[in-house]
């Protein structure tokens, strides 16, 4: 059942694998992510990739993941990269996977969950705020187009963003039911 996955999206350090983790054991579903996979199948870290083949290149190993993998996602919870939903055809192809809901976060709780990571290729140099700040305002109308459901995860632990998922889900759900 394609319908029962769930797609989490948002920006680096909203908590897509944090709460994604602790989401997927207290329901019992598997959890992937998608920057692990492609670090595995590539054998490369993301910033060796962004570093020695550029983003889109990245971007293209992200489309090609999730082809590769749409037909088989059963019962899991989805982490996507920061990036995934960028391009129209992979926003479709999480759409047809599962339920999408992003976890948003503002750019000072972004700034300060990222503040020691040096891991970001996108965030590298100087003014991290500043580079937050823009690509948060490019990013978040394409995330909010993508997803069915919209997470605040400011000022809350894991624990209350998992059950705040959890409501919303079965809400859309409920309504969905009564629709058809």
């Amino acid at each position: 059942m394609l319908a029962d996955n769930i797609i989490l999206i948002g920006f680096m350090g909203s908590g897509k694998t944090s709460v994604g983790k602790k989401l997927a054991e207290s329901i019992g579903y598997d959890f992937k992510d998608t920057d692990e996979m492609i670090v595995s199948s590539e054998g490369k870290e993301i910033q060796e990739i962004f570093l020695k083949h550029g983003e889109e290149m990245f971007r293209k190993l992200e489309s090609r993941l999730l082809l590769s993998i749409m037909d088989t996602l059963e019962m899991t919870v989805l982490s996507t990269g920061g990036g995934m939903p960028l391009r129209d055809k992979n926003v479709n192809l999480l759409r047809l996977m599962g339920q999408v809901i992003y976890l948003r976060a503002s750019t000072s709780t972004i700034v300060d969950r990222l503040s020691d990571d040096t891991s970001r290729p996108l965030l590298k140099g100087e003014n991290q705020q500043e580079k937050v700040e823009r690509l948060l305002e490019e990013r978040d109308p394409i995330y909010k187009k993508a997803a069915a459901i919209i997470i605040d995860t400011d000022g809350k632990n894991i624990d209350e963003i998992v059950k705040e998922i959890l409501g919303e889900r079965r809400r859309l759900n409920a309504y969905e039911n009564l629709s058809n």
